[in-house]
């Protein structure tokens, strides 16, 4: 069978006939990326006993891959128009296979460090152009049928990732202990490309297309310094080059805002539209979307050394404890969609305070744990905060691009998604160091390991607390601007990767 070739379909009659079965191999690929950011969390202590990881090292383990996909994204997206986005998706899918192979099959900690940087990279090659290709695909009259599947997969990611994570640890197949939960993306992979290649309809390429080669290297540059230095700056007791280190990241963001305004003035190629860098609402947007973002990564970093490590939870018991929250995101996400655009910044700060008070909640249960505890005084403050997530979330990327030009629309919401990852990298190193900073200082003190990976966790939890708190201040300073006036796109719907974040 050959590669069909490229034809937007009008209408049910000129579309593909395998369009479905296109689309399942779209969903199984996006599935396998968003199950990877949540399904690592429950493996956390086994690779520290496993590999000797040190606390540094765990905190590379999920920061490495959210900061390595989110730099991807922009420049992988371009390239996609550049060569064709099936192209590029294939590429990108054949490549996080490979990555997640050498995950599994990593002899040290450093090596698997390694494998999560280019396993994010491929993540950010495959995830723009999944989207675009169902764009494409589909007639008017499909589409929405079609795109609801993407918000459904994304929440069975999120519920599936810390349960699957937990069974194949414990299961413990073949000896391979925490391997496994990377493996199994392989034959996965694999069937997905196969498939792909003979039933994804081939997008053509714009060759004339540049990339900004500069912008790329400046803005992975400027978040490299700021989150090196906050991962590693504890380890080597803040000396001075760490500091340095994060005062530099904000002269080279200086520098790509400068380089960004030069290729603009020269009717060039942009990594991030100028257009978009000189809006004040929007760049208020991305600091809400870095703030928001930044919580729960960390979060579950957090709980799930305290659960496994603290109290001898099991992974799958862990994993299990952590699912009220992804159950809440999906509650919300099964009827969220009705709304449209209506009420986002009230659905967005609102969700910002739920999530303020199931994790305040959860901060005062963790504080009155004594020697022991079970998974169910969890499930209420984690199931309310999984609303307030999905609530949240729901509204987040609507209320950003709504005041943004419809011909940024596209550019605007892959750089929303890129610093979503971004504020997840930083808001693992910065409660990293409080959480490991807080442990080191417990067992110093003679603490058993319940009551010092407890203390550790209430204050190191604090700071989601404080960051949608502040959340919750700023989104009544957005501007949004009716969909329906001139010169204003209607803005897309959060995309699958925010609802995994759980």
């Amino acid at each position: 069978m050959s590669a069909h070739q490229f034809h937007v379909p009008t209408s049910k009659a000129d579309a593909d006939p395998r369009r479905w079965v296109a689309l399942a191999v779209l969903l199984i690929a996006s599935f396998m990326n968003l199950i990877d950011v949540t399904i690592v969390n429950v493996a956390l202590p086994s690779l520290e006993k496993n590999l000797g990881a040190g606390p540094n090292e765990i905190e590379w383990v999920i920061a490495a891959y959210v900061l390595s996909f989110a730099l991807g994204l922009l420049p992988f997206g371009r390239l996609g128009d550049i060569v064709g986005r099936t192209h590029m998706f294939l590429i990108g899918v054949a490549a996080f296979t490979a990555a997640s192979a050498l995950c599994g099959l990593a002899p040290s900690i450093e090596w698997l460090i390694i494998a999560r940087v280019l396993q994010g990279l491929a993540g950010a090659a495959m995830t723009p152009q999944v989207l675009a290709i169902a764009q494409v695909t589909f007639p008017p009259e499909e589409k929405g049928q079609a795109f609801s599947l993407f918000g459904l997969s994304s929440g069975l990611a999120a519920v599936t990732g810390p349960i699957l994570g937990g069974i194949l640890i414990g299961a413990n197949l073949g000896g391979l202990d925490w391997r496994p939960i990377f493996l199994v993306n392989v034959p996965v992979g694999i069937v997905a490309v196969v498939a792909g290649w003979y039933l994804i309809p081939r997008t053509p390429g714009h060759p004339g297309l540049k990339n900004d080669f500069v912008g790329i290297a400046l803005f992975v540059a400027a978040m490299v310094a700021l989150v090196y230095p906050l991962v590693e700056g504890r380890a080597f007791g803040w000396p001075a080059w760490a500091w340095g280190m994060i005062a530099g990241s904000f002269a080279l963001a200086a520098l790509f805002v400068l380089w960004q305004r030069r290729r603009a003035a020269g009717d060039k190629p942009q990594l991030l539209n100028f257009s978009l860098i000189s809006n004040p609402n929007y760049l208020l947007g991305l600091l809400i979307t870095t703030i928001f973002a930044s919580g729960v990564p960390a979060m579950f970093m957090v709980l799930s050394l305290m659960l496994q490590s603290g109290f001898g939870f099991t992974p799958l018991e862990s994993g299990l404890t952590n699912t009220p929250f992804s159950v809440g995101v999906l509650t919300v996400s099964l009827f969220i969609g009705r709304l449209g655009q209506r009420w986002l910044r009230t659905r967005l700060g609102l969700g910002a305070a739920i999530l303020v008070v199931g994790i305040a909640w959860l901060d005062f249960t963790i504080r009155g744990l004594g020697q022991s505890t079970d998974h169910w005084v969890f499930l209420p403050p984690l199931f309310l905060a999984g609303l307030g997530l999905g609530l949240g979330f729901s509204g987040l990327f609507q209320s950003v691009l709504a005041g943004v030009p419809s011909r940024d629309a596209g550019a605007g919401a892959g750089a929303l998604q890129a610093f979503q990852q971004i504020g997840g990298a930083i808001g693992v190193a910065l409660v990293g160091e409080i959480f490991f900073t807080g442990l080191a200082s417990g067992f110093a003190a003679g603490a058993t390991p319940a009551s010092a990976f407890a203390e550790a966790a209430a204050p190191a939890i604090i700071y989601q607390i404080v960051s949608f708190g502040l959340v919750v201040i700023l989104v009544p300073f957005l501007k949004i601007r009716p969909p329906h006036q001139p010169g204003q796109g209607h803005a897309p719907a959060a995309p699958p990767s925010v609802v995994a974040e759980a």
